[in-house]
């Protein structure tokens, strides 16, 4: 039976890192990116081997929307010599940095960055993968609990990731006659060093977040990255144009 390959976007770290280790650990193949931590992305390949998978780390800056026709060819040229495939299976956008900046205080260049690795970058960089996406694939987006529920200081953050849900429905009905399937899932507050490691290394945050979830704690990497594999998993291919958060219930 031939394996199924995934390509993850950021995978070098934080949820990414932990959605290659599920997908692997559930036999999937991986096509990774990393910006700039060459190390921590061989360590991630090195995991994976270990434990008898296979997987690909190529560098990658999702801002960058110039540089995607030649990363396209490299998951192609990838694709042919490590894993013998011509097409992957599934792709998840996950790459992203957070800004926190209230509304009256955030800048032109702040607004512009987020704009570019959290939205046009995506956009894009799925569009030049089409061609490589097996028909009967999947897609999966990632967006925050912060669209549903508003905290200070994260306005240009969350209107991106909104737009990236509105852009997900479009995709599941446009590609549908691929039978590719798209969705969109909404990580709550994750103990990780995303936005400088505040909900992680903050104890009052995290105490707060905690009271205010049904679940009585602050979210986990292994929450959102057994959530993705979930997500990927056959049993989930009707599952289509949704948002599905996974935030353990906060601020229900």
């Amino acid at each position: 039976m031939t394996r199924k390959i995934a390509l993850i976007t950021g995978a070098s770290r934080g949820l990414g890192r932990n959605a290659a280790l599920h997908l692997a650990a559930a036999g999937i193949d991986i096509i990774g990116t990393y910006r700039s931590q060459a190390d921590e992305a061989r360590a991630v390949v090195a995991e994976i081997e270990q434990h008898g998978g296979r997987a690909l780390m190529l560098p990658l800056d999702v801002a960058d929307s110039a540089s995607f026709d030649a990363f396209a060819q490299q998951v192609r040229d990838g694709l042919r010599s490590t894993f013998g495939r011509e097409r992957f299976d599934f792709l998840l956008n996950n790459a992203g940095i957070g800004i926190h900046a209230a509304f009256a205080e955030t800048t032109e260049a702040q607004f512009d960055q987020l704009l570019n690795i959290q939205l046009k970058g995506p956009f894009f960089l799925t569009q030049k993968l089409l061609p490589l996406i097996k028909d009967g694939g999947r897609i999966l987006n990632v967006s925050t609990g912060l669209t549903r529920f508003a905290l200070p200081g994260y306005a240009a953050y969350a209107a991106m990731k909104g737009a990236m849900e509105v852009l997900t429905k479009y995709q599941a009905k446009e590609l549908g006659a691929r039978g590719i399937g798209v969705n969109i899932i909404a990580p709550g507050a994750i103990e990780t060093d995303f936005g400088g490691g505040l909900v992680r290394d903050n104890a009052e945050i995290n105490r707060q977040i905690a009271s205010n979830t049904a679940l009585g704690r602050v979210g986990l990497p292994d929450d959102i990255g057994g959530a993705i594999a979930a997500l990927f998993s056959d049993g989930s291919r009707w599952i289509n144009g949704q948002r599905v958060e996974a935030s353990g219930g906060m601020f229900l």
